[in-house]
């Protein structure tokens, strides 16, 4: 999650992640946005390595589709209009399957740590928060060494 293949490569990943990642800290913090952006990068890359293991790859973006998920759970609890968040899941998701050297299951794993993270990080309660969240991260450790 930390290397990519090119700079603009990288520059889409800081863009989207200074985007979203910020409303995300906002909301958990820095101590928790910092576990959740490794449970999704991490996840993802279980992901990648369980279901297309043979195909390298790179970049921030399954942590990327995590977050993504997580915005639309901080602008629900916000009561904010959820329209422009899941518009800009889709687009991802669409884009994921129509544009070439993607990794779609580094996208789709992210997305799904973001969905096991949301019912978890909203919760009132502090220890289902980060139980939660280091339970999911050592799981998606536990995926990655087993391969």
């Amino acid at each position: 999650m930390f290397l990519h293949i090119d700079a603009g490569h990288l520059a889409i990943n800081c863009i989207m992640l200074a985007l979203i990642g910020r409303e995300i800290e906002r909301h958990l913090g820095t101590a928790l946005y910092a576990a959740v952006f490794l449970t999704g990068g991490i996840g993802a890359s279980a992901a990648v390595l369980w279901l297309d293991y043979d195909t390298p790859t790179a970049g921030a973006s399954g942590v990327v589709f995590a977050l993504m998920v997580l915005l639309v759970g901080v602008n629900r609890l916000r009561g904010g209009d959820l329209r422009a968040p899941l518009a800009l899941i889709a687009v991802n998701v669409a884009y994921t399957f129509l544009a070439a050297n993607v990794s779609l299951w580094g996208h789709l794993g992210g997305l799904l740590c973001g969905l096991l993270m949301m019912m978890l990080v909203f919760q009132p309660r502090r220890e289902v928060r980060w139980g939660g969240v280091l339970v999911l991260l050592a799981i998606a450790c536990a995926l990655v060494v087993a391969v």
